[in-house]
């Protein structure tokens, strides 16, 4: 069901927590299974330095959180746009279909904190 990145993603998943003084921060969730995702960026010269995520769902949402952090990390703001969820779940080596909401939801979870960065840059 599941391929053995998707695994390794869930059991040891990479950039798990909170970044306190993030530059943006994205929440998003899916009312139908109640997965939630929070994706926390700290962001220098328009490029991603590091990526941080807290996720409530099952072991897919946790798996591509986990892999969206790691594709966004050293990229550009422009560069982490071209993210998708595609992107997401091919790199995890698939995703069951039912399963392909969650690495909807990690881009989802990108977009909104770049966006979050965005608008905070515009407030100044």
């Amino acid at each position: 069901m599941y391929t053995e990145k998707v695994l390794e993603h869930f059991r040891n998943p990479r950039n798990v927590g909170r970044i306190e003084d993030a530059d943006g921060v994205g929440k998003v969730g899916n009312p139908v299974c109640g997965d939630v995702m929070v994706v926390y960026l700290k962001i220098r010269d328009d490029r991603i330095e590091d990526a941080k995520f807290e996720t409530f769902g099952c072991g897919a949402a946790i798996a591509t959180s986990s892999m969206a952090t790691e594709l966004i990390k050293g990229k550009t703001i422009e560069e982490a746009l071209g993210v998708t969820n595609k992107a997401v779940a091919e790199a995890l080596g698939g995703l069951p279909p039912h399963k392909m909401h969650c690495s909807v939801l990690a881009e989802e979870a990108i977009r909104a904190a770049i966006e979050d960065y965005q608008a905070k840059r515009r407030r100044k």
